[in-house]
């Protein structure tokens, strides 16, 4: 990279700190919230006591079924942004191959 400015290529230093894919519900098989945040642990948490209004407070979507870590948030948002529209039976097989219990991982972050 001779005669480039080494900031301008050395990324963006938000990207490296990761991110979070993860989908909530309020009960096996109900309605689906697909999120993406830098702090898993945080966000799950803003879900389950209602924080902010919006979707997941009026749906009740309390219980954290489905996650994927990336070490890039930048991918992190392009996999919710495709997830969003997936059909919700891909969304259902994805929990089902890996939480087939539906069981809340929430507990699990700590």
């Amino acid at each position: 990279m001779a005669g480039l400015v080494p900031a301008i290529h050395a990324g963006h230093p938000e990207a490296m700190r990761g991110g979070w894919v993860y989908i909530m519900t309020n009960k096996p098989n109900g309605t689906l919230y697909t999120g993406v945040t830098n702090d898993l642990s945080r966000r799950a948490y803003e879900h389950r006591t209602g924080l902010y209004q919006g979707f997941t407070k009026q749906y009740g979507l309390i219980r954290l079924v489905y996650l994927e870590r990336y070490d890039d948030i930048r991918a992190a948002i392009q996999r919710e942004r495709n997830m969003k529209h997936w059909p919700r039976a891909w969304k259902v097989r994805l929990i089902l191959e890996s939480n087939p219990d539906w069981r809340d991982l929430y507990d699990d972050l700590a």
